[in-house]
């Protein structure tokens, strides 16, 4: 059995779509000197609010060791706050700062420009239907 040609690996095509995708954003964010990692950990805690940190690490599609390094230097930065969980000592509860709110503010619009550029070349109903197939896809894997 031989390997699939590079141009047609899901794997190879899935790195080249997010460079794609996450490109402008980087770019985006290097003005602020926050990274997509820390954009992502923020843009949950904002979208669900306080969440324990394993739940955070799979919302933002982090491993869990990586997450409690960055959420230090987050907590050093004033992006977020963390606190024990009352009902079990072992885990901490991860909450988003006024700070950390403000640097989804101050990107909002060039985060939604982005999105909407993006939006534009590819086409609405072919980013929703490729939204939907990366969720079915994702749910395979459960």
């Amino acid at each position: 059995m031989s390997l699939s040609r590079t141009d047609r690996s899901l794997p190879i095509a899935l790195l080249r779509a997010r460079e794609t995708v996450m490109s402008p954003v980087r770019e985006m964010l290097s003005q602020s000197g926050v990274s997509e990692q820390k954009w992502r950990v923020i843009r949950v805690l904002d979208e669900s609010g306080p969440m324990e940190q394993t739940a955070l690490a799979r919302a933002a599609c982090l491993l869990l060791p990586s997450l409690t390094r960055m959420l230090r230097a987050m907590e050093v930065e004033g992006l977020l706050t963390r606190s024990e969980d009352r009902n079990d000592r072992r885990k901490s509860i991860v909450r988003i700062t006024d700070a950390g709110r403000k640097v989804l503010k101050d990107h909002a619009q060039e985060s939604a420009r982005i999105a909407a550029a993006l939006e534009a070349r590819f086409g609405a109903d072919k980013l929703a239907q490729l939204l939907d197939l990366l969720e079915e896809l994702t749910d395979t894997a459960k």
